[in-house]
This record gives structure tokens, C-alpha cells and sequence, in this order.
């Protein structure tokens, strides 16, 4: 029996009513798909819209300070008794105030990324906090499980915002990761869609992260102006940039050429930096000046043409994603 048919064997009396895997069962979540951590994106309308249509709903606490993250946690537990989870990425500052503040308002999971594991996860952990790390490789990948994770976002070349400098695509990076490590993978770059998270599934990943998708959804804090930048958007318009700095996937504009421009001319790390500002994600995503900020997205934006309620995400995700299953092939 080949590995797609043993899948399809797997869950093939499966329903939306009574899907049950590994992530699920972490997470306590009625679907294995994860909402992204995205800075000035996520808050605690997006997460807890998310987590109350079945998914996993996250903050995303980059962008926040930590009086701000302690509103927008109280703020997600009023508006759903579901689970949901905090994105932290440990390159940014004020890392220890955050998580003091998600260990005392007892938030049941977080995700880590952009630094090394083992600083955070036997801590969190301690206090019976679910930890998920955010990798780009398999070699981070089982540094993540033996530093205690409960399961790995696999996130390939495709996806927003901060990447990796190998620019391993997910259909190469997911089965790489599984074949890895014993824990859970959950698939993260270039998912929108139903079909697509079947995909994954079929590659090994046990749940779906997407970020991108949703973005284009009211609850999400970005500015209008970046949401219909995101549905207009193409095959080609964003770039993978700034590696020599933190990799980031940028959609095309003004600053973007600027940033093209400046490498190419040679410009040493610290002129990069001061290019990149302290502000420039705030200004374009969160602020909306799609000329002079930073726009950071994923490669399927270019298969994302409407703005829509999460719950409809999900639900629309979800219905996809188990016809596929008892019909994988399409009929054109």
C-alpha cells in the first residue's frame, strides 16, 4: 500500500465532527490547523476568532509591548474558552517580560521561533505550558525536540516574513522534518487551502500553519490598505531579502527596491539596518503606507483574492480539506 493510500486508510471514516490526531489532541483543538503568530497581524480578535471556529488561534507578540500583550491575552480568554497560544520570537527585546506575563495569565501554549529552544522551553514547560518551536531545517528540528518541544512548525522558503537563509521549499523541508524527529510536525509556507494542507498531510506534517490566509480577514489588525495590497497581489510579487541580516519575505514596493538596490551596491550590514529602521513593519502592515513600508507576506497571497471572516477560513478550509480526502482526484 503506498503512503498516500495508507493515509487516505488512516482517516478515511473521519468526519469534521470527530477528526482526532496528535495535534489536535495537544493542542485540544477540534482541526490541526494553526493560525500564525504574525506581527502586527495577530491580536486577540484574530487568535480567539480563530481558536472559536475549532482552529488554533495565536497572538502574535512581536509587535507588543508587555503591558499591550497582557491586554490582548485577557482580552483573547474573554472572547473564547478555547485554546489559544502566544508566537514569540526570541530575537526580540523585552523577551523575558513577555513571558513572565504569559506564565502569570497562564497561557496553555506557545510558540517560539527565530532563536534557540533550549533558553525557554524547560521553563515554560515547568509551568505545564505546551511549547511548539518555529524551524527551517531538520537539523533544527531534532535540537527542538531534544530540547523538550511538544511538536515543530516546518516552515518553508515559501512562507512571510522571517525565513530561512536555505531556502528550502516545504515540499522538500516537511518530509526532511518528519523523517527527523518523533514529534509532531505541523506544516507552515505556501498553505491556503484545503487541498494544500492535504498535501502536507500526505508529506508526513500532522497539522497546517497559515499565515498569509489570514491576513485577508477583518479580525486581523494590519491595516486595509495591506489587506486589499495582499488580494491584489500575484505570482512574483514578493522576495525573499536582507539576508545578510535577518532573512524576511517582502512583498514588492518602494522600499523593497530600495533594499534591492543597497545590496546590490554592496551596503555593508549595519547601512542594511539602518535602511530596515526600527518602524518600517509597523508603518506598512499595521499603518498602512504600502510605498515606504515593510510588507511582509507569503507567496500565496497569489492564490488569496478575498477578504473574509475567519470562522469562514476555517470552515472553508476545513470542508476542503476532508472532500479531498475521500476525493483526491479533481475532475477538470
Amino acid at each position: 500500500m503506498g503512503f498516500y493510500n495508507q493515509y487516505l486508510y488512516k482517516y478515511q471514516d473521519q468526519t469534521m465532527e470527530n477528526f482526532s490526531n496528535r495535534v489536535t489532541r495537544i493542542f485540544g483543538t477540534d482541526y490541526p490547523l494553526v493560525q500564525a503568530g504574525m506581527i502586527w497581524a495577530s491580536g486577540w480578535k484574530l487568535a480567539s476568532a480563530v481558536s472559536n471556529a475549532g482552529g488554533l488561534g495565536q497572538i502574535g507578540s512581536g509587535s507588543m509591548y508587555p503591558d499591550v500583550l497582557r491586554d490582548h491575552l485577557r482580552k483573547c480568554r474573554a472572547a473564547t474558552s478555547k485554546p489559544f497560544a502566544v508566537n514569540v520570537p526570541l530575537l526580540y527585546k523585552d523577551i523575558d517580560k513577555h513571558m513572565d506575563i504569559i506564565i502569570e495569565e497562564r497561557v496553555p501554549i506557545v510558540f517560539t521561533s527565530a532563536g534557540n529552544p533550549k533558553t525557554w522551553t524547560g521553563i515554560l514547560k515547568e509551568k505545564g505550558i505546551t511549547v511548539v518551536h518555529v524551524v527551517s531545517s531538520s537539523k533544527f528540528a531534532k535540537k527542538s525536540e531534544d530540547a523538550g518541544c511538544d511538536a515543530v512548525v516546518a516552515e518553508g522558503f515559501e512562507a512571510g516574513g522571517h525565513n530561512g537563509r536555505e531556502e528550502t521549499t516545504s515540499m522538500v523541508l516537511i518530509p526532511a522534518v518528519v523523517n527527523a524527529v518523533k514529534i509532531p510536525v505541523i506544516a507552515a509556507g505556501g498553505f491556503a487551502t484545503g487541498r494544500q494542507m492535504l498535501a502536507a498531510m500526505v508529506l508526513g506534517a500532522e497539522g497546517v500553519q497559515m499565515g498569509t490566509r489570514f491576513v485577508a480577514t477583518p479580525e486581523a489588525s494590519s491595516h486595509d490598505n495591506f489587506k486589499k495590497a495582499v488580494i491584489e497581489s500575484g505570482e512574483g510579487d514578493t522576495q525573499l531579502s536582507l539576508k545578510s541580516v535577518v532573512p524576511v519575505r517582502l512583498m514588492k514596493n518602494r522600499f523593497f527596491q530600495q533594499v534591492v538596490e543597497a545590496e546590490a551596491r554592496g551596503a555593508s550590514v549595519d547601512e542594511l539596518i539602518i535602511l530596515l529602521g526600527r518602524a518600517r513593519a509597523k508603518l506598512g502592515m499595521f499603518e498602512g503606507n504600502l510605498d515606504d513600508g515593510e510588507l511582509e507576506i507569503g507567496q500565496i497571497s497569489a492564490l488569496v483574492k478575498e477578504i473574509k471572516p475567519a470562522a469562514e477560513v476555517v470552515k472553508e478550509v476545513w470542508e476542503e480539506f476532508s472532500y479531498a480526502v475521500k476525493n483526491p482526484i479533481l475532475n477538470y
